[in-house]
């Protein structure tokens, strides 16, 4: 059974989160350098079967776009001709980092752990995740 990839993509690092294969739950699975992505992303996708790829839509609260949506939709575009048989979607990604931010307070991670850079980007990625299925 084929996963559900989300991406959410910065300047510097990328978290990456998927499902299981029976696409219940969400889970954090890596960060890279965006500058690594796509290497990242072809050797994954030789291992794992991957049905649809998300990818966080930065935007600013009132919904205009922010100083990194153009980039985003430039490696979406990137996506959509290297993995031409998978489909690549966006999703709001407004308060992602916010809310994954709050999460790891939540589940009690220490403050030494949540300011290693990645961690962030990682949890962000699987609310993302964790938000389109429980609306699908």
């Amino acid at each position: 059974m084929a996963r559900i990839m989300a991406i959410d993509y910065g300047l510097k690092r990328t978290g990456i989160a998927v499902t299981d294969p029976l696409k219940i739950i969400a889970s954090a699975l890596t960060t890279v350098e965006s500058a690594r992505i796509f290497t990242f992303l072809e050797e994954y996708l030789k291992k794992e079967s991957v049905e649809l790829i998300l990818i966080g839509d930065p935007r600013n609260l009132d919904g205009s776009p922010t100083d990194l949506t153009a980039d985003v939709h430039r490696i979406k575009g990137i996506l959509q001709k290297k993995f031409p048989t998978i489909p690549i979607q966006s999703v709001d990604e407004r308060y992602s980092s916010v809310m994954a931010s709050r999460a790891m307070v939540d589940m009690g991670m220490k403050k030494s752990r949540r300011k290693e850079k990645g961690h962030v980007d990682q949890v962000a990625a699987a609310m993302m995740l964790q938000e389109y299925l429980s609306k699908a």
